[in-house]
């Protein structure tokens, strides 16, 4: 086994990690708008980051055929579960919700992450993580502001609720990878697995698949459509993947979920800049 990095690699790495990936709401939102469908959108966005990762994955692969293949279902649920679920749910989420909200009600994930950590590995999670877990609840119930004037679509929640699953998902199983299987192949890998698995379903109609290719609406200029997919496939999904799974390897699955939630700040703060997307101050409370 190799040695790990010092703990504040990992710390970066999540950090950009959490930068880059706040972006794909933004980026998706303007898509989505021109007439996009989620699932076109995550399938643009991983299938070409997959084919950017491909040739890197595929050097840093060789004479490592047997790792490969010791970790293939790990890879492919992570491509299900962590890739394809988790972004199909969140880029649906979009349609119906702020984007900041969208990613508060993803991040209940990091719940779900403490619980599995807890009940499938005996890791019994500190006073301090059920208290942040606590509070995460808590955020739940400001985020849904259900006593205010705001309501928010139902179908909506549960998409962000859906998208939970995918990210707790995206984090166990970024973090019990094995050691000797880089973190390129690990996310050129998943991403291909979650665009082949969304492109069949869309293939036989259980998915809707809908893009428009003219010009879309962004930080409030028209511009071509290539612009946010661009966004979407190289920063959202190769620098955002890359550097999550390196970090997440790094700190471990429970710490990293708790260092992702720096992504919601971040969503927050470009969604208002770009989309003009403000959640209200009730909603705001919950998510910090």
């Amino acid at each position: 086994m190799r040695p790990r990095p010092a703990a504040g690699v990992g710390l970066g790495l999540l950090l950009i990690s959490g930068l880059t990936f706040a972006t794909s709401g933004t980026f998706a939102r303007s898509l989505i708008d021109a007439g996009w469908s989620a699932e076109a959108a995550v399938i643009a966005r991983v299938g070409i980051a997959a084919l950017v990762l491909a040739v890197p994955a595929l050097l840093s692969l060789r004479g490592k055929v047997a790792v490969l293949r010791r970790n293939l279902v790990s890879v492919g649920v992570f491509g299900i579960l962590g890739v394809a679920t988790a972004q199909a749910c969140f880029f649906n989420a979009v349609r119906y919700l702020p984007v900041g909200v969208a990613l508060l009600l993803e991040y209940l994930g990091v719940i779900l992450v403490v619980a599995w950590m807890w009940l499938a590995h005996g890791q019994r999670p500190r006073r301090l993580t059920v208290a942040g877990s606590v509070v995460a609840v808590l955020g739940l119930v400001f985020v849904l502001d259900l006593t205010g004037a705001t309501r928010l679509d139902p179908v909506g929640v549960l998409w962000g609720l859906g998208a939970a699953v995918g990210l707790a998902g995206y984090f166990v199983l970024a973090g019990r990878i094995d050691d000797d299987l880089p973190s390129v192949a690990m996310a050129s890998g998943g991403m291909a697995v979650g665009a082949v698995v969304l492109g069949l379903l869309g293939v036989t109609g259980v998915l809707s698949l809908d893009a428009t290719f003219g010009e879309v609406t962004f930080a409030g200029q028209q511009t071509s459509w290539l612009v946010p997919i661009a966004g979407l496939s190289l920063i959202a999904a190769v620098v955002a993947y890359l550097a999550g799974i390196a970090g997440t390897r790094i700190l471990g699955a429970r710490l990293s979920s708790f260092v992702g939630l720096t992504e919601v700040m971040f969503a927050v703060l470009i969604a208002w800049l770009v989309l003009d997307e403000l959640p209200t101050v009730v909603q705001l409370l919950g998510g910090t």
